[in-house]
């Protein structure tokens, strides 16, 4: 049994998130800003975190740093129609595990299960 924590502000691309991914997972929650993805992720647990960049309050930059802060274990995954080398290096600056861009999806599930016992 595997959470999964998706935190993206488009209500579409959350829907598409979650069809790629319930065969995955058993439980799925959205939220749809970086300082929401904060708490439910500190109350919930998710063993992974579907994280979008551009949201409003907090961005998923300053999201994920927050949530690795809180647990450096946690399994992160920075999804975003952004691709510049700069997007990238501070999406790997977090810890999260990948970036992933949303033109492509289809690694998603190889990251899992590359960072999954």
């Amino acid at each position: 049994m595997m959470k999964l924590l998706i935190a993206d502000d488009n209500s579409e691309f959350r829907r598409v998130l979650k069809s790629i991914s319930e065969e995955i997972f058993t439980e799925i929650i959205e939220c749809t800003d970086g300082d929401e993805a904060v708490e439910i992720y500190k109350k919930e647990k998710p063993d992974w975190t579907f994280m979008d960049i551009k949201m409003k309050r907090i961005d998923g930059i300053t999201a994920a740093e927050k949530i690795m802060k809180h647990n450096q274990e946690a399994k992160i995954i920075i999804i975003s129609q952004f691709n510049d080398a700069d997007i990238i290096k501070a999406s790997k600056r977090t810890g999260a595990k990948e970036f992933v861009n949303k033109e492509d999806l289809t690694k998603i599930e190889e990251i899992i299960r590359r960072h999954s016992p």
